[in-house]
């Protein structure tokens, strides 16, 4: 069983005490101090706080690496775990190990990412409701998912039952969807990948889902494109797509002209950002993984930002090295990255992976004990035990391991390379080398140790292109590995590092710097003293203007002797950032093409896969997207994702097709009240109280709301595992209306509750008429939420009651619709659009939910 139990008397700290401590901490970073807090501070349920500071965090992570550590010989020490991980600043951990390692109040996976799978690939219903209930169950603990839909039949297709012809792959990315939309994870809804085979006959339907706005927005989708696929398109020539996909005997197939389904793919990913691009035959070659293909550990999907394939029921933990950290003098003549450090740190990175991998397995067995002591008969627990135990067996016979990279921007700026130009491109694939060696002599080492990954063998890897490159760089180190094996099947990856390089204070990933520089706004009191007003709003509010630069660039002004607290104008600041490394090296300045042969020539020294987005412009053209695509593949990326400027909102722009999709709505929504609506339940919290809201849905569009304290006295108790059911008009036994919630229990009985108008406020229920009304005569949820947000109400409960309501309803706002009238509390920009019930910055990249 794993330690971290927190006692009575440890002491907790208010969520005002572990700000305030955490901004001194990150020196004045709010955006790092209120995520540190948020996400990743030890907390209970109740949301009692036990950390005060990262340092805390970061103890409580040393002190379980090293109770590891202890089991094998020449162990680390806590101390020089802790010196290793603190301060953000050489090894990070990332997300799940961060949250959960050494956490007693969470039964969850540390894993960031799983792929799931029938056996035999399966497309029965038994078998899509299968898939669909593990993706769920990992969810619940925390993770993100992805699958591959290619074994399902193309639609038309014969099946032996009442509906006699398949319905084709849409309305399974549907099911799956919308289960990933129920799921909610620390606050946060679940993240799934969905891919298909280029192959699929059904292809195109895919990659057209998430065209039509409100489709398909709880997954990512990306497309697996083989190498006949991609040189029909060069070529100009005609392709073969089967069922079941690459068949020598299919039971179906079609002829099409590969440059035709090509343009489709192009034009939507230059609307939409989606469909992502998975070089699938460059995937399985390079994988290590994949010569264990026999044994279970065939490739067939990814996680969903791409950079993990894997096989099903295998996992992935992340851990990020700061490159920033390894160049001494900083922007200076004499800055110089300092490899041998930077190779002893990357096998001590490998040693802490290889132990996390072993404080997963106690939280898997953890999970099944909390499963054998679930109440549920055994027939309901069947499904949910049957993966943590697959999921077990691959994680310990595998001990698949995902160490990557964050500051890759600061780096190069740091050491005079500008971002993008051939001698920085060049030194960044000396790094990555560095690293993919460091970190397999690391694993061999632990082999000698430790003993290697179960079924580790070297004749089966011998020709793998990826085995071959580290033979040839170290011939040593390979021969070694042929004699010891190696502790780890796959190790490194580049992963997004999104909130890590928050904390890091650093550019995220493998990606260039977003803004050097930008200016922020903050509401000021005119009569203050010593106030500057720099600009009055419509309503009369003053508001101060002052410049927020990025960290690494403050640090390139300091060293610079360049005064940071100067009140600069534009054109002073354009001329510092001319002056700067970051000048021309932002995201939306680094020439493309460049950035993806960047890619290419990492994606050598990396065995699993990098998640990179290529920005563009909006003024972009198709032909230029799908030029990114053929060149990613020529030079050997293993995926790409295109994002235009203003893409995700580039669904139904036009002013008719808006007219158009505003009139159905009125013409399908009955502006009287059918006597029952489909209803799904949304949990929430607000300050320290348990909300629930039931949305009554017309066609899967909100139609009216009832919400309030979730709790026996003042409100509704409801079990947690239900999400969804119907609410019913109905009539008290004196004539007056009444609406009831009723759901379906484990059993397979309905229960009702009698009067949701009526459990909760009535101040509440007069307020949900109103709203209702609104919903009911099509006005767009995002200008119902503006509305909602607008009350002026005295109140405290009624504002709390008021939040929840905007809260529960941003859930339904399609993802990419543009917010006007608002400003980033992180850069007061004003692009801002909602994404997954979130609201997100495209100027800066920061997103506010609830």
């Amino acid at each position: 069983m794993q330690s971290g139990t927190v006692t009575a008397a440890q002491k907790t700290y208010t969520l005002e005490e572990a700000y305030e401590a955490s901004l001194k901490y990150f020196r004045g970073d709010d955006l790092a101090a209120r995520v540190w807090v948020n996400k990743y501070a030890l907390k209970d349920s109740d949301g009692n706080l036990f950390e005060l500071t990262p340092d805390d965090m970061h103890r409580r992570i040393a002190k379980e690496i090293a109770r590891v550590e202890t089991k094998y010989a020449n162990p680390m020490s806590e101390q020089e775990i802790f010196d290793h991980i603190k301060e953000f600043k050489y090894i990070v951990p990332q997300g799940s190990p961060m949250a959960g390692i050494g956490n007693p109040f969470q039964i969850a996976s540390l894993s960031n990412c799983f792929v799931i799978g029938n056996d035999g690939m399966s497309d029965s219903y038994g078998g899509v409701m299968k898939i669909d209930q593990e993706q769920v169950q990992l969810m619940k603990r925390r993770g993100g998912v992805g699958h591959d839909l290619s074994h399902i039949r193309p639609k038309g297709s014969g099946v032996k039952n009442s509906a006699l012809t398949s319905t084709g792959l849409v309305p399974f990315m549907e099911r799956y969807s919308n289960s990933t939309r129920e799921v909610a994870q620390d606050g946060r809804r679940g993240a799934l990948m969905l891919s298909v085979s280029i192959n699929h006959p059904d292809a195109e339907d895919f990659i057209d889902a998430k065209m039509e706005q409100g489709k398909v927005t709880g997954a990512n989708v990306s497309v697996r494109i083989d190498d006949d696929f991609m040189k029909a398109v060069a070529n100009g020539g005609e392709y073969v797509q089967k069922f079941p996909i690459h068949s020598p005997q299919p039971k179906t197939s079609k002829v099409i002209e590969a440059k035709k389904l090509w343009e489709k793919i192009v034009h939507n990913a230059w609307k939409s950002a989606e469909p992502g691009i998975l070089f699938w035959d460059t995937i399985t070659k390079e994988s290590v993984p994949d010569c264990y293909g026999d044994l279970g550990y065939t490739t067939v999907s990814t996680n969903p930002c791409g950079e993990i394939p894997l096989c099903p029921y295998d996992s992935c933990r992340l851990l990020a090295m700061n490159l920033f950290s390894y160049v001494e003098n900083p922007f200076t003549p004499q800055a110089s990255f300092n490899f041998e450090l930077f190779k002893a740190h990357a096998q001590v990175a490998q040693r802490m992976m290889d132990d996390i991998i072993d404080l997963e397995l106690e939280k898997i067995d953890n999970i099944l004990e909390k499963i054998d002591a679930d109440p549920e008969g055994e027939e309901v627990k069947r499904v949910e035990k049957n993966l943590w135990l697959n999921i077990r067996k691959k994680a310990e016979e595998g001990r698949r391991t995902g160490i990557g990279i964050t500051a890759e921007g600061d780096m190069l700026a740091s050491l005079g390379f500008r971002y993008g130009s051939e001698e920085a491109n060049d030194f960044s694939v000396e790094v990555h080398k560095t690293l993919a060696l460091a970190v397999y002599r690391g694993s061999v080492n632990l082999a000698k140790e430790r003993g290697a990954f179960g079924i580790y063998d070297t004749e089966r890897e011998k020709n793998n292109p990826f085995v071959q490159r580290i033979k040839e760089a170290d011939e040593e180190l390979y021969y070694e590995m042929s004699e010891h094996g190696r502790r780890n099947i796959a190790l490194l990856t580049i992963a997004p590092t999104g909130t890590t390089s928050l904390m890091t204070q650093t550019t995220s990933g493998i990606e260039p710097v977003f803004l050097p520089v930008y200016k922020r706004r903050r509401k000021v009191n005119p009569n203050d003293k010593d106030v500057r007003v720099d600009f009055v709003d419509e309503v009369g509010d003053s508001w101060e203007e002052y410049v927020v630069f990025h960290h690494r660039f403050k640090q390139w002004m300091e060293a610079n002797n360049i005064d940071v607290s100067a009140n600069y104008s534009q054109e002073e600041l354009n001329e510092l950032v001319a002056k700067s490394p970051y000048y021309k090296a932002t995201s939306n300045d680094v020439d493309w093409l460049s950035k993806v042969r960047l890619q290419g020539r990492v994606q050598k020294w990396v065995d699993h896969s990098i998640s990179v987005t290529i920005n563009l412009p909006s003024d972009v053209s198709e032909s230029l997207v799908g030029e990114l695509y053929l060149e990613a593949w020529r030079v050997g990326c293993k995926g790409v994702t295109v994002y235009r400027d203003g893409s995700r909102s580039g669904v139904l722009i036009s002013t008719e097709e808006k007219k158009e999709e505003d009139n159905d709505t009125l013409e399908h929504f009955p502006l009287t009240r059918p006597e029952v609506l489909e209803a799904e339940v949304v949990r929430f919290q607000n300050n320290k109280e348990k909300w629930i809201a039931f949305i009554g849905l017309s066609d899967g569009k909100p139609y009216e709301i009832f919400t309030g304290l979730a709790d026996d006295e003042d409100g509704i108790l409801l079990p947690r595992w239900v999400n969804e059911g119907y609410i019913i008009k109905n009539r008290n036994e004196d004539g007056t209306g009444r609406y009831d919630f009723q759901f379906e229990n484990k059993r397979g009985y309905k229960t009702t509750i009698e009067g949701l108008s009526h459990k909760f406020d009535p101040e509440y229920w007069n307020y949900a008429k109103l709203i209702s009304s609104t919903l009911r005569h099509g006005m767009p949820i995002e200008k119902v939420v503006e509305l909602i947000n607008s009350l002026q109400l005295d109140s405290e409960s009624i504002n709390t009651w008021k939040n929840g309501v905007a809260r529960a309803l941003k859930r339904f706002v399609p993802d990419g619709t543009e917010i006007k009238g608002q400003t980033c509390m992180n850069c007061n920009g004003t692009n801002l659009i909602y994404q997954e019930g979130c609201l997100t910055c495209k100027d800066c990249g920061s997103s506010k939910c609830g």
